[in-house]
């Protein structure tokens, strides 16, 4: 997030929860139904790069293994590296990114493979 901008003493909630708890949720706040990946839920309406952006609550984001354990599989990767993935797709999402058109897509993605390359090369 830092290499967005975003201040190092904000605030993200992660919570894990399992496939009726995430398809509740998709329900409630996206009016699709069963269960997904990932939801982000942004707080404070941070942007990356903003000028002057103090610390803030950047957001929540909800993940749900159950759902990206098949991902995971189906990907040809461990889930670690799924959870990975969905976590920083909804950093992403919480900033502003999104990927409905194809040029958003290219930018949300390339970011998030450039972030997840960054953080694996550390490990």
């Amino acid at each position: 997030m830092e290499s967005l901008g975003i201040h190092r003493d904000s605030e993200l909630s992660i919570s894990l929860v399992d496939e009726d708890e995430m398809s509740a949720l998709h329900v409630r706040w996206m009016d699709e139904p069963g269960a997904t990946d990932v939801l982000s839920f942004p707080m404070d309406e941070m942007k990356p790069h903003s000028a002057a952006q103090g610390p803030g609550m950047v957001g929540d984001i909800v993940l749900c293994p159950d759902f990206a354990v098949k991902q995971a599989k189906d990907a040809g990767h461990s889930l670690q590296e799924e959870l990975e993935l969905l976590t920083v797709h909804g950093v992403l999402h919480l900033l502003g990114y999104d990927h409905r058109e194809s040029e958003e897509k290219k930018v949300m993605f390339g970011l998030q493979e450039e972030f997840l390359g960054k953080w694996r090369s550390k490990a």
